[in-house]
């Protein structure tokens, strides 16, 4: 029995002796150049290997920190970032290469994919608020991709990227309008009128020429005719006939 326990016990001593000995794992990229590490990370991309493309880009930055490549292994970082569904590692990745390359002739991407990144990173607004029965956090994504967009398009206006990034912000402009006035038919429903008034009010005065603005005029005679307050009424009323009259007419309609 000691003899069994003595060569079982070696046979476990040379299995780890074995194990310790085995090579580590081969890096494939050992002895690569810049050029070939930065071709092996774009394939990667391109392949929807958005890991592995993240893992090579590094790779490439700490073993070539300077010279074109590594910028702009930078740049695709913040792509496969995007591409693979992390919005706040893209926009830290964006903004860390407009901070390092602020004159690069490719640093209105770095700005514009900030923006993308914070572009509905998931359900919109709406959704959100549609589906939660009352949601009246601050859409902060939102906010941000427009602004994101914003400084876009005021620093780079003859940037290729300007007019798609325009069009995404007349869609998030709308959508913040419609957030607002959603949550305001929220207080009208339950009764608090004074924060649905002002919620109405802040879609006029903050989201003029959005689709939100005749819809928030309406709420505004609707919720003074709740507050007993007619000539508040009546002065909405004047303003929404004023600019739109066909729904001025439906409202009279109804009051009648």
């Amino acid at each position: 029995m000691a003899l069994y326990r003595t060569v079982l016990l070696l046979v476990l001593a040379l299995s780890a002796a074995g194990c310790s000995l085995l090579p580590d794992k081969i890096d494939e990229t050992e002895g690569m150049n810049a050029s070939e590490l930065y071709a092996l990370a774009k394939e990667e991309l391109n392949s929807g290997n958005y890991q592995s493309a993240l893992d090579y880009f590094s790779k490439l930055e700490a073993r070539y920190p300077y010279g074109r490549y590594a910028q702009q292994a930078q740049l695709e970082t913040a792509y496969a970032h995007y591409r693979q569904g992390e919005p706040a590692a893209a926009v830290a990745a964006a903004e860390r290469f407009i901070k390092l390359h602020p004159r690069h002739p490719n640093v209105d991407y770095a700005y514009y994919l900030r923006g993308l990144a914070s572009f509905d990173p998931g359900r919109s607004i709406l959704d959100r608020v549609v589906s939660q029965e009352k949601d009246d956090r601050d859409p902060q994504a939102a906010r941000d991709a427009f602004n994101y967009f914003r400084e876009l398009v005021t620093r780079f206006p003859n940037s290729k990227y300007t007019p798609d990034a325009v069009q995404r912000m007349t869609y998030l402009r709308n959508s913040l309008a419609s957030y607002e006035l959603l949550v305001a038919d929220y207080y009208l429903r339950r009764g608090a009128y004074v924060a649905a008034a002002n919620r109405a009010k802040y879609v006029i005065e903050n989201y003029d020429r959005t689709p939100a603005v005749a819809d928030a005029l309406v709420m505004l005679v609707h919720t003074y005719h709740k507050m007993d307050m007619p000539d508040l009424a009546d002065d909405a009323l004047r303003v929404l006939e004023a600019n739109y009259p066909e729904r001025a007419a439906e409202v009279k309609a109804e009051q009648n």
